[in-house]
Order: structure tokens, then C-alpha cells, then sequence
């Protein structure tokens, strides 16, 4: 005679999450994403990548403008030795060419953000008719 003895036991809810999670830090991640995320982060590329040019173009155009204004206005220019008396020439030039600069960097966040969207518009279109239907 052979006795088939067993025991069941059921975690709680609360158990039953922590299990879930510690079990999700070892199962490979799904590649396959769901269609609004991809709309979502095709989306969020577009403007990424105009922001990160426009930003740079600002950056260097105040640097510039900062370093034109210390050349003309300080003791800085002290640095061109026998030339010091081209320091506000100079510092006005590189001043204008660091407004210019960041005057550049909102048509240029505009120009990069229709070239990327017009790059991506079918994508995202397919996407969106996907998701209406």
C-alpha cells in the first residue's frame, strides 16, 4: 500500500508579487515592444535629436559670445602680447559670430525637427492607422 501524500501551499498576494518581481529580474526581456510604445519613442526620437543640435549650437555660440566679451572688456586681451590693441577688433568679431550662433539655434531645432519628421512620418502614420483600427 503506497500513500501518495502531498502538500500544497499558497502564497498571499503580497508574496505573490515579490515572487513575480525576483522572477523578472532573471527572464530575458521581451524585444518585442507594444505598438504605442514604438509610436511613443519614434516620436520622442524626433525631437531628441533636434533638441541635442539646437542645444550644442547655443553652447558653443554663448561660449563664443563670453569669450568675444572678456577679450574686449578685460584684461585678458593681455594675451596677444604686441597685438593688444587688436584684443576689442577681436573680441567684437568672436562676439558676433557667438550671437549669430545662438540666433542660429532655434531655426536650426525647426529645420532638423521637419527633415526628421518628414524622415519618419510613414512610420509612425503605419503605427498610428494600426492602433485607431
Amino acid at each position: 500500500m503506497e500513500t501518495n501524500e502531498t502538500f500544497n501551499y499558497t502564497y498571499s498576494a503580497k508574496q505573490q508579487e515579490e515572487i513575480k518581481a525576483i522572477r523578472n529580474k532573471y527572464v530575458k526581456p521581451q524585444l518585442t515592444e507594444d505598438k504605442m510604445a514604438q509610436l511613443r519613442n519614434l516620436d520622442a526620437s524626433v525631437t531628441k535629436k533636434a533638441s541635442s543640435a539646437s542645444l550644442a549650437m547655443g553652447v558653443i555660440g554663448t561660449l563664443a559670445l563670453g569669450f568675444g566679451m572678456s577679450l574686449s572688456m578685460s584684461e585678458f586681451s593681455k594675451i596677444l602680447n604686441n597685438y593688444e590693441n587688436l584684443a576689442m577688433p577681436i573680441g567684437i568679431v568672436t562676439g558676433i559670430v557667438g550671437i549669430v550662433l545662438i540666433c542660429l539655434a532655434y531655426p536650426l531645432y525647426n529645420a532638423i525637427l521637419k527633415k526628421e519628421r518628414e524622415k519618419i512620418a510613414p512610420e509612425i502614420i503605419r503605427l498610428a492607422d494600426e492602433l485607431i483600427k
